[in-house]
């Protein structure tokens, strides 16, 4: 049964589940919805408390959203606030709690400063000893104007990663993705080709791209690599004054949503996985077998 609390310690509530109204047996996961502010400080909190009641349900993994431990629009501002990975208290939070409830944790993004001063946004794969298995910077910058007004230019701070990983977890091969990324099926193809069997794609997404395209384009990575996809994502107003679109999901490898955490509140949401199913879907439907290398593009006369 899928359930969601509040990141307070409050009752239990039923959340969203599978469409069909069916439990499915496996491993429980664990996913973050959050309203990020501007005091990394604040959003440690949210987070180490999350860890805790991940936990404490049984989840062997949590998934936070992109940026969780900072979300500011000013970059000013918030330039003060970002420091070296070495040097960023709430990585360290999340890593002694991750250690002290013995539990893994895909902590979504955080804005990490680089040694040539401009910003990486990375995210980090920990494990139950508080060790970080993996890292993955952000491939795909979000430069956009939207018909709304909302104009963003994430590469005039940020950096570009250079490389894709993949991370071996109870929870499945994992491949970390972030937000962006998800419009660029390549790298997907390529995740799933070097064999993962789940995508993770942490996320800030703005509220008009979420509403036309944010549940289209998770269902349809999932299809496409035959493979789970956890999306923990950013809701709600933010200090900053932006605004982002929420709905974390869970979806299985026939594109079944398994979770839908919705727009309205922060939370914490929970699905359970059956690793088995990556196989059964493959075996039924074999396209990453029948994938071939495309031959160039002809112009017909």
């Amino acid at each position: 049964m899928i359930w969601r609390r509040s990141t307070g310690r409050a009752a239990w509530t039923r959340c969203l589940p599978s469409d069909d109204g069916s439990d499915v047996a496996g491993m429980k996961i664990a996913l973050l919805q959050m309203t990020s502010g501007i005091s990394p400080a604040a959003n440690a909190a949210t987070l180490v408390a999350a860890v805790a009641d991940a936990a404490a349900a049984g989840a062997a993994m949590l998934f936070t959203p992109e940026m969780s431990g900072l979300l500011d629009r000013d970059r000013e501002r918030a330039r003060g606030r970002i420091v070296a990975e070495g040097d960023d208290r709430v990585l360290a939070a999340v890593r002694d709690a991750a250690r002290a409830r013995g539990i893994w944790v895909h902590l979504g993004s955080l804005a990490v400063l680089r040694p040539d001063g401009r910003f990486a946004n990375r995210g980090f794969v920990i494990d139950p000893a508080g060790a970080i298995r993996a890292r993955y910077d952000k491939l795909h910058l979000f430069d956009v104007d939207l018909p709304s007004g909302e104009r963003w230019r994430e590469s005039s701070a940020y950096a570009a990663g250079d490389s894709a990983v993949l991370v071996e977890t109870p929870v499945g091969l994992l491949a970390p993705t972030i937000c962006y990324d998800l419009r660029f099926p390549d790298l997907y193809r390529a995740l799933s080709d070097a064999g993962a069997t789940m995508l993770s794609v942490p996320a800030a997404f703005t509220r008009p791209t979420g509403a036309a395209h944010w549940h289209v384009l998770l269902r349809a990575r999932a299809i496409e690599a035959g493979a789970f996809v956890v999306a923990a994502a950013q809701c709600g107003l933010h200090e900053d004054g932006r605004a982002t679109y929420g709905h974390s999901l869970v979806i299985d490898p026939w594109g079944k949503v398994l979770l839908d955490m919705g727009g309205d509140a922060a939370g914490l949401g929970f699905a359970d996985i059956d690793r088995a199913r990556v196989d059964s879907v493959r075996a039924e439907v074999a396209a990453l077998r029948h994938r071939r290398a495309i031959p160039p593009v002809v112009l017909a006369s």
